[in-house]
């Protein structure tokens, strides 16, 4: 792990106390669509390994328990990687310390490689080409983010994304803006040079949460809490508002979650 990503895993807050509860908590699962398609597109029906990197709290990593007979989760941060290892009763997940420029894997090991709400943390020039040494010649390496949330009331939404985009505006005012290798993109796959085939998918997934979810889900983005401790206000951001809204969802309600994925034929 280069400095620069050990510097912004430091920054991110995500080894504060707590923390990873919450995010294993409230935090979208990965699309149940992907232990579908990607075995598929692999050419296996059971894969033998799939490695995630960024595992965090293993939500992405448990998620493949029953699908594959080995899961790997690489996660540098300590705090993540020791509550995964705690959620995680499935005996055929474990989890390395590790990053996704040096995994410590054997070469050609895996038949499916992920990265869920991860690849923004790196520089596509040093993980690619380590994805394509654990890869095995026909692997499918898949990463994805969640990018839209909808449920039955509109400015619930609307106003998570309110939150989103001025805790980012924030971050850039002290100093923090900017992910490692910028927004992801399919033409990171494509310039890496490593796979024969790739291209950006569009997928959603539908589960249920309320008010208290809703705002869980904000404050389990690091940046949010990140920028609330530099001195940033609720008023600020928009956490005002958002804290308001969810007051009306007592109830659970369905969300609606879209996931950018970007696929790659190795």
């Amino acid at each position: 792990m280069d400095e620069e990503l050990r510097s912004k895993l430091e920054a991110s807050g995500y080894d504060r106390p707590g923390f990873a509860a919450g995010y294993d908590r409230f935090r979208p699962r990965p699309p149940p669509a992907l232990l579908e398609l990607l075995p598929q597109l692999a050419g296996v029906v059971r894969p033998r390994l799939v490695v995630d990197l960024g595992s965090g709290t293993g939500l992405s990593s448990r998620f493949w328990a029953d699908a594959a007979e080995e899961v790997v989760g690489v996660e540098p941060n300590e705090a993540m990687r020791r509550f995964a290892e705690q959620a995680t009763s499935a005996g055929n997940v474990r989890y390395v310390d590790g990053s996704s420029y040096a995994t410590g894997l054997p070469e050609l090991c895996a038949d499916i490689v992920t990265a869920a709400q991860s690849l923004q943390w790196m520089r596509p020039q040093h993980a690619l080409p380590e994805v394509a040494r654990i890869l095995r010649k026909g692997g499918v390496f898949c990463a994805y983010n969640y990018v839209v949330l909808q449920t039955p009331m509109w400015e619930a939404e609307a106003s998570f994304h309110v939150v989103r985009e001025r805790t980012r505006d924030r971050l850039v005012q002290f100093g923090r803006g900017g992910d490692a290798g910028g927004s992801p993109s399919a033409a990171w796959l494509v310039e890496s040079g490593v796979f024969r085939h790739s291209r950006e998918l569009l997928l959603h997934s539908i589960e249920e949460g309320d008010g208290e979810r809703l705002v869980g889900f904000a404050l389990s983005e690091g940046s949010t809490r990140t920028v609330l401790e530099a001195g940033a206000s609720e008023t600020d951001i928009g956490l005002d508002r958002l804290r308001d809204i969810a007051a009306s969802m007592q109830e659970p309600v369905p969300w609606w979650i879209g996931y950018r994925a970007w696929v790659g034929l190795k």
